[in-house]
């Protein structure tokens, strides 16, 4: 491009070993190169998720070589563009999910595959809370849990990123919903159109739900043998995070436990989201924003699994953009 001249270096989020969210530190990076299918995209929001506060944490062990930049979800503006990429041009507004992680930086580098054009209607912090999570309830809803008007399902975790997201896309095909989350968040389940709550601090809300077709588990843990009690013979559970799970409880209720998916997603996946998004059927709630160099803070409210919808990043400012 006439007159463009790339930088060298930008701030972004590493860490050069694993541990708790002091180990991310603010510094200066090389920018990084594009191939041929991949554009450069100026960052100018990123999403936090479980899977971040995990790898660092160590849980994935050495798939992800250090040092390590983190994040997966990104809005921005694209800045440059691979030799063999059509599909995109420089200064569009795009969103995706990165296929190695590298979003809390200023520019990351992404497969065209992976990105779509912005929904118009709606800020780079909201388009930054869609990618992974939304795609990840609707895999969850109609991939593998086969979701049908009509039919009953359960969302446990209802309150955070995948959850909120779920109980909204359930709703539009047309089921009914059951949210599981802290009792703070009764209405706010209501509000995104959840038909019945129950309180997963109370110990008997497995038999003050009705039962259901089909349970999303977002929470995983310990405690997913619970999820079976509620689920009707011939029904599914599908875990969006890993879970220990009863298998001889499952097969004696004909509950068909499925594998946790981690699919890639693609411009179609994007796309799909994006038409819901700008015809108001479904909405990112953001829990709170933090600038970049706040992310350990960010990786903190995560970690507490309390936080309502998503956690951003703002890497850039309106004035910058």
């Amino acid at each position: 491009m006439p007159g463009y001249q790339r930088k060298e270096t930008m701030k972004a989020i590493r860490y050069h070993r694993h541990g708790g969210p002091e180990v991310l530190q603010y510094e200066d990076v090389p920018v990084p190169l594009v191939n041929e299918r991949e554009v450069l995209v100026r960052v100018h929001a990123a999403s936090i998720n479980p899977g971040d506060w995990q790898i660092r944490s160590g849980m994935a062990g050495d798939r992800f070589p250090l040092p390590y930049i983190p994040g997966w979800d990104i809005s921005g503006t694209v800045e440059e563009v691979g030799a063999g990429v059509t599909s995109l041009r420089v200064g569009d507004e795009v969103f995706g999910m990165s296929a190695n992680s590298g979003a809390c930086a200023e520019y990351a580098a992404l497969p065209a595959a992976q990105l779509a054009r912005k929904p118009r209607s709606i800020s780079h912090e909201a388009a930054a809370a869609l990618p992974q999570s939304a795609c990840a309830a609707w895999n969850a809803l109609f991939v593998q849990g086969g979701l049908k008007a009509g039919q009953r399902v359960l969302i446990n975790g209802a309150s955070g990123g995948v959850g909120h997201f779920a109980v909204q896309l359930a709703k539009w095909k047309g089921a009914e919903v059951t949210g599981v989350a802290s009792g703070r968040n009764e209405a706010f389940l209501r509000e995104l159109g959840a038909d019945q709550f129950a309180d997963y601090s109370s110990g008997s809300w497995t038999q003050a739900v009705d039962p259901v077709q089909l349970a999303v588990d977002t929470v995983g843990g310990t405690e997913g043998n619970r999820l079976l009690e509620v689920i009707t013979p011939g029904g599914s559970l599908v875990p969006v995070t890993w879970g220990n799970y009863d298998t001889d409880q499952a097969a004696a209720g004909q509950i068909d436990v499925h594998e946790v998916a981690m699919l890639p997603v693609t411009t179609a996946d994007l796309d799909r989201i994006s038409r819901l998004v700008e015809k108001g059927q479904l909405r990112a709630v953001i829990d709170r924003m933090f600038p970049l160099k706040e992310t350990a803070l960010a990786h903190e409210l995560s970690e507490s699994r309390r936080a309502r919808g998503k956690i951003i990043i703002r890497v850039s400012s309106t004035a910058d953009r």
